[in-house]
């Protein structure tokens, strides 16, 4: 098992043993500060019905996009947390 998936079985568990579903969840990104990759993870959350807050770096360099959003169960977050990897250059927080 690869770290990525380590860290997302990990997740998981955290969130079944700590969490009562449905639950709001504050999901938190870093983006180079081009529209196309900010435009990405705000259509991963489309329909969701997610507050997404946008701050960009001092330097300009990078956005942070906090998403606030109602979500079902564990497997659903770690779902978008795969579904944002692919985004180019993306942190997740």
């Amino acid at each position: 098992m690869d770290k990525k998936e380590q860290f997302y079985k990990n997740l998981k568990k955290k969130l079944r043993e700590d969490t009562t579903f449905p639950t709001k969840y504050l999901f938190k990104f870093i983006v180079p500060a081009k529209e196309d990759l900010i435009l990405q993870v705000e259509n991963i959350f489309d329909y969701t019905g997610a507050v997404i807050t946008k701050t960009s770096s001092k330097t300009g360099k990078y956005v942070s996009l906090s998403v606030l959003v109602v979500m079902e169960k564990a497997d659903n977050i770690v779902a978008k947390y795969k579904e944002a990897e692919k985004v180019e250059g993306i942190i997740s927080l």
